[in-house]
């Protein structure tokens, strides 16, 4: 029996998911970061050897191919033998902010780098640093992490190389970056999924066949997308998690800097269709986190249940937390709507419910008038996925069906990732 092995690294803990050829999952497995930050590659490589080490060795034996993926703009500096040089910046660490008053006049107008957490104004800043004089590779987290069971140093996909500045219509890196000249040589980018390299013959005597093979990854919101199984124009994904964001596949590619817009080329798993797809996306800082502020799991089931789902709701909220808003509406001085708030808790839930659905309603509008394909169905995935009041709001809002992602973990979609390598050349 042939399996495949997916390795989500997200932003609290690490996750792993085999399946089958049917893509039935086998085994999973978890483990959760302590939240220390002394040495964080020591300890991705610490939840790597973990999680391989919770699959049993007779499936071990029967992986055929495997995918990681990490966190969007989760980078490093590496020696030429891969050891880090210095400590990895996080997906969200904004010191590279500093960097693109420089990198605005070099880059095109509202590109995706130009971002405060891009990969791109992290790599600028840590040039600056002292130990970057001993570095010979730039790495994403999916990279390094791949790096450990293949061997090849310098290896990326497109999906972890959008935010450095990689063209991904074009499938290489454009003209206005090699013009920087950067003292580092940048990883060279393959399709997510496609075949790196076997495995390296240490994990071999760990349990794995001498003929598994090492895909390039992907980040860990596409390899959730994928874990939807949603292949086809437009049908999008809204996660409910802590915040909001969309996912819409696309015949056109969209790219918007003033809301945050920008798309994921998404691999091509039909071998029979040629024409490429987009994945475009926007995040609004709406979400679960501002039900959470009010209500606990129990409130928010037993309210929810309670809600006349046939009736809109007459109060006209803008959940958040705090003011300022990404999408659909980009504006950092945006101030909460969460007044007046009526005596009933059932009808606050139900006007808090309402109002992130019109937000969700909103963004999937502007994503179709800046030219993205016609809205047909919505997958959910993320706490907020099991709260069917909610999908029935949010299904009228948006007259479309929605319904929750049968598998919602990314390692899951990694798997996939993994599982349709046979489709993919290096």
């Amino acid at each position: 029996m042939a399996l495949y092995l997916g390795i989500d690294f997200g932003t609290s803990g690490a996750r792993c998911a085999v399946i089958d050829s049917e893509q039935k999952i086998e085994q999973s497995g978890r483990y959760d970061f302590d939240g220390a930050t002394d040495n964080l590659p020591a300890g991705w490589r610490t939840a790597l050897f973990t999680l391989i080490e919770q699959i049993p060795r007779p499936l071990l034996k029967q992986v055929k191919a495997i995918a990681i993926n990490g966190t969007s703009s989760t980078v490093m500096l590496c020696s030429e033998t891969g050891q880090p040089v210095d400590v990895p910046l996080l997906y969200n660490d904004a010191r590279g902010a500093v960097m693109l008053n420089y990198l605005k006049p070099v880059a095109p107008p509202h590109h995706t780098v130009l971002s405060a957490t891009s990969s791109l104004v992290k790599l600028l800043w840590m040039l600056q640093l002292p130990t970057a004089n001993t570095a010979r590779y730039f790495l994403h987290q999916a990279d390094w992490l791949g790096f450990l069971l293949h061997g090849k140093i310098g290896i990326s996909d497109y999906h972890n190389a959008l935010k450095l500045g990689y063209d991904v219509s074009n499938l290489e890196y454009p003209q206005w970056l090699k013009n920087l000249n950067l003292p580092i040589e940048l990883p060279t980018v393959l399709t997510p999924g496609s075949i790196v390299a076997p495995i390296k013959p240490e994990w071999v005597d760990y349990g794995f066949n001498s003929e598994c093979v090492v895909c390039a990854g992907t980040t860990d919101s596409i390899a959730a997308f994928i874990a939807s199984r949603a292949l086809l124009p437009g049908e999008a994904v809204t996660s409910l998690g802590s915040t909001l964001a969309v996912k819409l596949l696309s015949h056109t590619k969209i790219d918007n800097s003033q809301y945050g817009i920008y798309s994921h080329r998404f691999p091509n798993f039909k071998p029979q269709d040629t024409q490429n797809l987009w994945l475009v996306g926007g995040a609004s800082n709406t979400g679960g986190a501002v039900l959470r502020q009010f209500f606990s799991s129990s409130e928010l089931e037993n309210l929810s249940s309670q809600i006349d789902i046939s009736q809109n709701s007459k109060l006209d909220y803008y959940p958040l937390i705090n003011k300022g808003e990404r999408f659909p509406i980009n504006d950092a001085n945006l101030q909460p709507r969460l007044e007046p708030r009526p005596s009933s808790d059932i009808e606050f839930l139900h006007g808090l419910l309402e109002g992130i659905a019109r937000i969700e309603a909103r963004g999937y509008e502007l994503l179709q008038q800046l030219g993205a394909d016609k809205l047909i169905s919505v997958y959910t995935a993320g706490g907020g996925a099991k709260n069917q009041a909610w999908r029935q709001i949010r299904q009228r809002n948006l007259n479309v069906p929605v319904q929750a992602s049968v598998y919602t973990e990314a390692a899951y979609g990694t798997a996939l990732l993994a599982h349709r390598n046979k489709h993919f050349s290096a």
